[in-house]
């Protein structure tokens, strides 16, 4: 069955379209900017006009600077999420706990100016404030401008020049030790219209935030400046840390970029009357929240929309508390900067309950299908899928289907009947269309074979959308089981504009998907209170149950449950590799494995004498496209990093057509999450985000240039 699509229309002349860029990249790359966090406003990690490092002079590469983070807090030693942005000879990012801001000279490294936020009880409770991606940059009237917005949920406007906040923006805070101007207090305008705000007892303490019994917001990825708008994105507690199914939603919101002014605000959560309201059975739309915007946001100026992938409402693994699609929880959305009106959606997967946020930023670029130039939007899940849409007006390049998947066991739960899936181009690993099936056990030796079939006689095999199930049941279900294939945010993929191929790294995993065990609702460690004990008891009118009772499936640490054999699991592993596709046809040209396979599968005793070259290595592959060469390394933060015959990591640079390796520089320190690449006084840089814990390694930034 194929998908009814429902979108609403950019009606817009085809000559907009295309009147930017003829080489099929948005802007953010030229004159050796990298003006954006994935360079482009397309965010493709892609700068193809560089080209003075070269496959032939590459491994002459030699350390220009080490930028250390770990005098910025704990923890920066092993975790370094942000990528630079480089503007007229100055790389700007964030670093630590706090998500202090720096300001760094790209020939130097020098350190030229850092700001702080003041500490408030909200950044101490801030869920995600190691997860700071990066800032954004805009310029008004000549002046350049760096925004970034804090775990403490505050958007600031610094002077690029000096790291000051800017005179005469944003508005009062009301707390003594916040500077009188160059911030926006956030969570007045996010909760102005939401009910239950309004609806609340006692007065509120700026410094404090939201009451915890209301929920608990803060932000992950940077703003993003398009036009004359900087869009701010949302973020809350993980699905894993959740303890309760109230939240407040994440709206998404644009403010003048010269004056600080919010100029519209997105409801994720439809209300009454609006696009997608219906798709929240049980008015669960009332009392339902987070809907994130996590992963960072990509643009397209010229058409003016900004295109952002959201995450699930509150507590995943059981949905019977908001039963429905619950739009636009797990989708693309693309919206207008200057009204903050959709434009299209595309739900990826609807209720999720697997955990399936969006882990990765939209790609942009042009393409030619069969003919066609395409203004084109490509989006990688976590499941392994790969969509593609035009972006001006969201129609799929090639068809997506509905198709049936396996519904819930559990009474009162909810699963949504069907989920999509593209025809093209095939997934990243084809083990997540139906599961472990004979071409994926185990199978390196007959005994293992016959060993594999024998543990997975006592489940069900499934593929993607698989529903949890309690853990132990006593045989009260059917045990079930079923894979993904895809990224994660530590290893984002990136693209060639010049070409149309994108390169995307992906792992294999595979599980019984389990409940999370019980907490009756309640964070007893961090002593939460609330609606949510009760809610998650019963709620009579919003999960009525057949005996069952939902607070023996209230939320707490997750348990994943697949025997293995002997420490290995029933399915041949993958733990990394890298694929390329034409997406101007939606062809997969290549699919490698990265790393070397893990010493615990190499030696095993099970597997003398086996080939086991095809597993790849536990270390993510992280990559970029420079000139005409793909620039790949593996890290080490939760894995082993590649070393060359020294011991030491390296980068390489491969093949952007078939992924051979051309050439190789050694690297100091094991590089992390992403990197990228700038020009400055005619010279050229490469800078690779690092943390290690296992080489004793400072996290930080590492600057490589030729001689």
């Amino acid at each position: 069955m194929k998908i009814k699509f429902t979108n609403q229309l950019l009606l817009l002349p085809l000559t907009l379209l295309f009147a930017a860029n003829v080489s099929g990249q948005l802007t953010g790359v030229y004159n050796g900017a990298w003006q954006f966090l994935g360079g482009d406003a397309g965010h493709t990690r892609a700068s193809p006009h560089l080209n003075q490092i070269t496959a032939e002079n590459f491994a002459d590469l030699e350390v220009a600077w080490h930028w250390r983070g770990d005098n910025f807090g704990t923890g920066v030693e092993f975790t370094f999420r942000s990528t630079p942005i480089h503007v007229d000879g100055i790389l700007y990012t964030v670093v630590g706990q706090r998500r202090q801001v720096v300001a760094i000279d790209a020939t130097s490294g020098e350190t030229l100016w850092t700001f702080r936020e003041p500490e408030t009880m909200r950044y101490l409770r801030s869920p995600r404030t190691d997860f700071g991606k990066g800032v954004a940059y805009g310029d008004v009237n000549g002046r350049g401008v760096i925004y970034v917005t804090s775990p403490a949920f505050f958007l600031w406007a610094l002077d690029a020049k000096t790291g000051r906040p800017l005179e005469d923006w944003g508005s009062e805070t009301n707390i003594d030790s916040f500077s009188d101007s160059g911030v926006v207090y956030l969570i007045p305008h996010l909760v102005s219209d939401w009910p239950r705000w309004l609806e609340r007892e006692g007065p509120y303490d700026p410094d404090h935030g939201i009451p915890r019994q209301l929920g608990m917001v803060t932000a992950s990825a940077p703003p993003i400046v398009v036009n004359d708008t900087v869009v701010v994105l949302v973020g809350h507690e993980p699905s894993y840390d959740q303890t309760r199914i109230e939240n407040v939603p994440g709206d998404i919101m644009g403010f003048d970029k010269r004056t600080g002014e919010r100029l519209w605000k997105f409801h994720v959560i439809p209300r009454p009357g609006e696009f997608g309201h219906e798709t929240w059975e049980n008015d669960a739309w009332q009392y339902s929240g987070d809907m994130s915007t996590w992963a960072p946001a990509a643009a397209d100026p010229d058409l003016g929309l900004v295109y952002l992938v959201t995450n699930a409402s509150t507590v995943q693994s059981y949905t019977g508390h908001r039963p429905g699609h619950n739009l636009f929880g797990g989708s693309v959305l693309a919206l207008d900067v200057e009204t903050g009106e959709r434009r299209w959606h595309f739900q990826i997967h609807h209720s999720d309950q697997w955990n399936y946020d969006i882990p990765t930023a939209p790609i942009l670029m042009d393409l030619t299908v069969n003919g066609e130039n395409i203004p084109a939007l490509i989006q990688n899940t976590k499941q392994g899928l790969v969509f593609a849409f035009n972006r001006a007006t969201g129609e799929p390049i090639w068809p997506i289907e509905e198709r049936p998947v396996m519904q819930t066991q559990v009474p009162g739960n909810y699963t949504a009947a069907t989920q999509p899936y593209p025809t093209r181009p095939e997934p990243l690993d084809p083990i997540v269309i139906n599961g472990i099936t004979e071409e994926f056990l185990l199978d390196y030796t007959p005994e293992l074979k016959a060993r594999a079939q024998e543990v997975l006689s006592e489940f069900e095999v499934g593929g993607l959308y698989v529903p949890a199930l309690p853990y132990p049941h006593n045989n009260t279900y059917r045990n079930v089981v079923g894979c993904v294939g895809g990224l994660n945010i530590y290893h984002p993929p990136v693209a060639d504009p010049t070409s149309g191929i994108m390169y995307a790294s992906h792992r294999r995993g595979c599980s019984a998907p389990p409940f999370m065990e019980p907490t009756n609702g309640v964070d007893e460690e961090r002593g939460l209170p609330g609606l949510s004990a009760e809610a998650w008891r019963g709620r009579e009118r919003h999960t009525p149950t057949t005996g069952i009772t939902v607070a023996a499936w209230a939320p707490g640490r997750n348990r994943e449950f697949l025997p293995l054999i002997e420490r290995l699991p029933v399915y041949k592993p993958l733990f990394q590799g890298l694929a390329a596709y034409d997406m101007n046809t939606g062809e997969k040209l290549w699919d490698i494995p990265i790393g070397e396979t893990p010493e615990n599968i190499r030696n095993h005793p099970l597997l003398q004498g086996v080939d086991t070259s095809a597993t790849g290595g536990t270390g993510h592959s992280i990559q970029m496209v420079m000139g005409d060469l793909l620039i790949q390394t593996t890290e080490d933060l939760r894995g082993d990093a590649e070393l060359n015959a020294n011991g030491n990591p390296f980068l390489n640079a491969r093949d952007l057509r078939t992924g051979e390796v051309l050439a190789q520089a050694e690297i100091p320190i094991p590089g992390q999450y992403g990197m990228m690449a700038y020009q400055h006084n005619e010279r050229q840089y490469i800078v690779i985000q690092t943390g290690s814990v296992k080489r004793g390694q400072p996290g930080g930034l590492v600057s490589l240039r030729l001689p």
